[in-house]
């Protein structure tokens, strides 16, 4: 009922036309907003960063970052693979050997996240940008 009254408000001060209603308060996309979807998740830049260095089976992933649990891992690197910055490969055999490293996206990204990473390192060292 509120949104009703809003949006006919608005339609009549001319801000929004007649059948944009549900695309109000929508944020506009760009290159930003777009990167900061991708990885936000607690574990995604960990990952993506222990995935830059060498590609890894899930095992020596988990170890790797040992504050996550399985399932957690399971989730984020399924979420990196339908984003396209992981990639997935299994071996043949038993067991199974999955083998999980980034895609081109990915290793561009954790390139831009090493700059990010430097920078959060030099204002927790200092308390203060430079």
């Amino acid at each position: 009922m509120i949104w009703e009254a809003r949006h006919q408000y608005a339609r009549r001060r001319k801000w929004l036309p007649a059948g944009k209603e549900g695309k109000v308060n929508k944020p506009t996309e760009n290159g930003f907003a777009t990167a900061i979807k991708m990885v936000s998740g607690k574990w995604k830049l960990d990952i993506i960063c222990e995935l830059g260095a060498t590609p890894r089976r899930f095992g020596r992933l988990r170890q790797s970052i040992p504050a996550i649990s399985e399932k957690m891992l399971t989730q984020q690197l399924r979420e990196l693979e339908a984003d396209g910055l992981v990639n997935r490969k299994v071996h043949p055999g038993s067991p199974a050997k999955v083998v999980y490293s980034l895609t081109e996206s990915g290793s561009t990204l954790c390139a831009g996240a090493e700059g990010l990473c430097r920078w959060g390192e030099q204002v927790h060292c200092s308390g203060k940008p430079e």
